[in-house]
């Protein structure tokens, strides 16, 4: 008798821990997929509408949206300010603000005239946020790897210093490039050692890194601060809507199975439309999608 149980005892536990484990990734799949953990990124220079801040937070707030990212070209600075102390005032928060940084124009010690203005108004406005910064391909040219990062280190460095008392964290924005491999960006964070500094990883600007994604998830994962997804098939088109391609369903399987908790962004990007079209669109893609992962 004891012989018959034994197999019995041990397939019903076997059961029991599969199910347990399936419960554990579904309930981890919800969280990292809840409406309340999504950020809108893409969204103020990438809108056929050109909304104001006050139409703009209007639309977040219709989609259920309760915090986005600021990306932003020389023109939106002038209702910076204004969409700073809207969105406060809506309870919808400005989780990052994109900082972009040109060798012609930025250098550590001086900022090109928009983002130096970019900076005051966010000091001035007294928001605590992240800044997500992206390089230009010519910072980083005609230089060997340990230069690259050298380079690369001295910039961020300055930024950390300049923005220590009103930015939480600087996010390292894949754009393509040497800059935009992770491997490349951990080297930086390796040399700076400072927690306050970390990855932002988008899709969208990775469709080179897809076959090497579980590689590169694995290693960024302790520095990763946001994930931004995108429709992803190889080699593109770069911009297509979550759910349409063939390659994002396993990408977030691999970043689900990581343990990556963070949020997860929701592009606009399509400056020909409507923004909230685009980003209703992504919204309906990543709830079919995850009801199937």
């Amino acid at each position: 008798m004891k012989r018959l149980l034994t197999p019995l005892v041990f397939a019903i536990l076997g059961n029991f821990l599969v199910l347990g484990a399936l419960h554990a990734q579904t309930k981890a799949s919800r969280r990292l997929f809840d409406q309340k953990n999504l950020i809108a990124w893409c969204i103020v220079p990438f809108d056929s509408t050109n909304r104001n801040p006050e139409e703009r937070i209007a639309m977040l707030k219709q989609l259920d949206f309760s915090q986005y990212a600021y990306d932003w070209r020389h023109q939106h600075l002038e209702s910076f300010a204004s969409e700073i102390e809207i969105s406060r005032r809506e309870h919808v928060t400005m989780a990052a603000v994109w900082i972009w940084i040109d060798k012609n124009a930025d250098k550590p010690g001086r900022l090109s005239a928009d983002n130096e203005r970019m900076l005051s108004i966010l000091k001035a406005s007294g928001l605590q946020t992240q800044l997500w910064v992206g390089f230009d391909h010519n910072y980083f040219d005609d230089m060997d790897d340990a230069s690259r990062v050298n380079a690369g280190v001295k910039m961020i460095r300055y930024l950390r210093e300049r923005t220590g008392d009103f930015v939480t964290t600087v996010g390292l924005y894949n754009h393509g490039d040497w800059f935009g491999d992770p491997l490349n960006q951990i080297k930086m964070l390796n040399a700076l050692v400072d927690p306050r500094v970390g990855i932002v990883y988008n899709f969208h600007h990775a469709h080179a890194q897809v076959d090497d994604f579980a590689r590169r998830v694995s290693a960024m994962k302790p520095y990763l601060v946001a994930v931004n997804i995108n429709g992803m098939k190889v080699p593109g088109p770069q911009i297509l809507p979550i759910g349409s391609g063939d390659r994002e369903k396993g990408m977030l399987e691999i970043l689900l199975k990581s343990g990556y908790q963070g949020p997860i962004g929701i592009l606009g990007h399509i400056e020909t439309a409507d923004v909230e079209l685009v980003l209703k669109r992504n919204l309906e893609g990543l709830r079919h999608l995850a009801a199937s992962l």
